[in-house]
């Protein structure tokens, strides 16, 4: 106690250096914490994004996450009802559960055939209301301005596809898509014109020109014999899907629309069934169970199961990234946090070179020495940790109240903007005693220096 109080009353006397280097300390606090708690909830928001469209889980056939993207005959699940009922019916599993839900993706060829364009597109076969229950998952407190499906209360026959395939299916206009440009007719040819009879004839079994408010569109796409079936549907939105690549290829429609499409009057089957959790942490649990539950009824069936980071690969690239840029930060504030408490220290050695000298001359070890001035590192380090992180929290809370809000990449809808300090110990904990320990060994040598002082040498500067 009594090396504290000195080391509290050198830190007083020169108050203005040792406030310069406070301030230091907390600005650099505030920064990690900051940006720990804004990466932390970016993280948290792309999480919830992907478990309301995917599921924590999915069971699939196997290998279909590798080869079967668009093959629905060849990876498509037969008996996927059996599943779903034992899935929801087991004691284990049930209470962990919000919504279990079957999926079928298939490749087609969409055609807008009145305007003569058609277009490759990948289609999502989903049961409307289980998805929009999907879409209400918040385990973290995101509350996202995610919208019900379009798909909800329409006929088996609607259908919603990207902007960019309504640019190319010619849609915009009646679909009434905004910023949506309408693609320039085809340049005429450069030949020789056709002779008038043969231009007659053209004319003649030219289609058409489609009303201004048609939207119906027919989808080309292989059965589970190979060959091909059409399905004429309507058009009810297009909505942007975030991605380019992804909005130029979408389209989602019923279930049952799209089961009817692949397998006609044969058995349905879907190419996932997707599961939903209470919570994120007992994805563990309840895979192990899952595993024994398909493993004991359904043995010998080629299944397995994928989780939502395995399905969306940019959610772990984004948490590597924003973990590499912490780390950084993290560094360089460490970095500048090292040299001005070690400044501080030399500089407060070199003032007070005869008090070490009268300590030294009436007993004071050098041990005690060392302890002197590492415990005002200590005592800046502390002072700097609280401070800093008390006013992160403050920011952090100004910040969460103004009602900011942000896109993740690939969303087409908001989050609000919240930074999350208070609450997540190990990031406080952590950057706290990262500070005080960078302190502490910033003191270390210039308190080593000042314990090997010549005591006759020191005495010399009175």
């Amino acid at each position: 106690m009594k090396t504290f109080s000195l080391a509290l009353r050198n830190l007083l006397r020169n108050r203005r250096r040792s406030l310069a280097t406070l301030l230091a300390m907390i600005f650099g606090l505030d920064a990690i914490l900051l940006f720990g708690g804004y990466s932390g909830n970016v993280i948290y928001a792309m999480q919830t994004g992907y478990v309301q469209l995917s599921g924590h889980l999915q069971i699939q056939r196997k290998d279909y996450f590798l080869y079967g993207s668009g093959n629905p005959a060849a990876y498509g699940i037969p008996d996927y009802q059996r599943i779903i009922d034992l899935v929801k019916r087991d004691p284990v599993l049930a209470p962990m559960l919000t919504v279990v839900t079957p999926k079928l993706q298939l490749g087609g060829i969409a055609g807008n055939f009145a305007a003569g364009v058609s277009k490759t597109v990948i289609a999502n076969g989903v049961v409307v209301d289980e998805q929009n229950r999907m879409r209400l998952w918040d385990d973290y407190g995101n509350t996202s301005y995610s919208r019900p499906l379009a798909l909800t209360g329409t006929s088996s026959d609607a259908a919603v596809i990207g902007t960019g395939v309504a640019r190319v299916l010619q849609l915009c206009t009646a679909l009434q898509v905004p910023n949506c440009r309408q693609a320039p007719p085809p340049p005429e040819s450069g030949g020789n014109s056709a002779p008038p009879d043969i231009a007659a004839l053209s004319a003649l079994e030219k289609p058409a020109a489609p009303a201004a408010s048609e939207t119906r569109i027919e989808i080309l796409a292989a059965n589970e014999h190979g060959v091909p079936n059409v399905a004429a549907l309507k058009v009810v939105k297009a909505e942007n899907q975030g991605l380019k690549e992804f909005d130029d290829i979408y389209m989602g429609m019923h279930l049952v629309q799209a089961q009817r499409l692949i397998y006609g009057a044969d058995t349905p089957q879907v190419t996932a069934i997707q599961l939903q959790l209470k919570h994120t942490s007992q994805i563990p649990a309840a895979r192990a169970r899952l595993e024994q539950l398909l493993a004991g009824h359904f043995k010998g069936a080629p299944l397995e199961l994928q989780d939502y980071e395995t399905l969306n690969p940019i959610y772990r690239q984004t948490i590597e990234f924003f973990n590499s840029v912490f780390g950084f930060i993290a560094t360089l504030i460490g970095v500048i946090v090292l040299f001005t408490v070690s400044n501080t220290m030399s500089m407060a050695v070199v003032e007070r070179t005869v008090e070490i000298g009268t300590l030294r001359a009436v007993g004071q070890r050098r041990a005690g020495i060392r302890r002197i001035f590492v415990s005002e590192g200590m005592l800046l380090g502390v002072c700097g940790a609280l401070l800093g992180v008390a006013s992160a929290t403050l920011l952090a809370a100004l910040i969460n109240a103004s009602g900011l809000t942000w896109t993740p990449p690939g969303y087409v809808y908001a989050y609000p903007l919240l930074v999350r300090v208070w609450g997540d110990w190990p990031l406080i904990l952590g950057s706290a005693g990262g500070l005080t320990l960078v302190a502490i060994v910033s003191a270390w040598w210039p308190a080593k220096r000042a314990a090997r002082m010549n005591i006759v040498e020191a005495l010399r500067h009175v």
